[in-house]
């Protein structure tokens, strides 16, 4: 009988032990899963590539918003605000998403597939110079504090030819350009990819550059009275 009785004291010790041990190591595995869930999803190169061309969208919302502004009386309006505007379009979207990924990294790649996606490599990289130019004119017309009356009619049509231009282009880039581009990688390299697009990012702006734009764009429509989503809601329909 105490052979039995030390026996199953023996047993109680390790099984006691052995169940300290593994809540010790399910501890840290506990506290790793839960960090896994409290940070931030991964952004993919694809969504990186859309947001972006979000913070442009914005952009040309104020162009298009500012156009009867223009025409009724632009000695009251911001100038600063647009130069801003221009500034950014030019420095986050030319110099940046066009420049070192869209023709660096996306078209060359679609231009060598095969179906309708390969026909829209050269005509987007054409509507990406003639972009430029338009970017450069409203610079130059809006570096003043005010804006010229000889300008007013020349820079809301640019504002004009810009937005329509690139409402097709980013529409086309988003739903047949990038998931064509898509195809050609597998989940993994996807995933290098985006690292290499955030490397590039970080090294042309010091920082997150789509953070930085997002908060420029935001301040700049609140300048101009844009920041106020609401304003936008359109009205009931008049029926009869």
């Amino acid at each position: 009988m105490e052979k039995q009785s030390s026996r199953r004291e023996l047993l109680g010790v390790a099984a006691t032990a052995t169940a300290a041990l593994l809540s010790s190591a399910l501890i840290p595995l506990q506290a790793q899963e839960s960090e896994k869930q409290n940070a931030e999803p991964e952004v993919t190169a694809t969504e990186d590539l859309m947001r972006e061309h979000g913070v442009l969208r914005r952009a040309l919302l104020v162009y298009h918003e500012v156009v009867p502004r223009l025409r009724q009386d632009a000695g009251k309006l911001d100038a600063s605000a647009l130069y801003q505007t221009a500034s950014l379009f030019r420095t986050f979207g030319e110099d940046y998403h066009e420049k070192m990924l869209e023709e660096q990294h996306i078209f060359p790649v679609v231009k060598k597939m095969k179906g309708r996606a390969a026909k829209y490599p050269d005509i987007l990289v054409a509507q990406h110079q003639r972009g430029r130019e338009i970017t450069a004119f409203m610079l130059s017309v809006t570096a003043q504090s005010r804006i010229a009356s000889g300008n007013a009619e020349p820079l809301a049509r640019a504002f004009e030819s810009m937005v329509r231009m690139y409402q097709h282009h980013a529409a086309r880039e988003d739903t047949i350009v990038f998931p064509a581009w898509k195809q050609n990688f597998t989940n993994k390299q996807l995933d290098d990819l985006g690292d290499q697009f955030e490397e590039i990012e970080h090294k042309m702006f010091g920082k997150d550059g789509f953070d930085d734009a997002e908060e420029k764009i935001s301040r700049i429509e609140e300048t101009l009275g844009l920041a106020d989503l609401e304003q936008f809601t359109a009205p009931p329909l008049q029926k009869g």
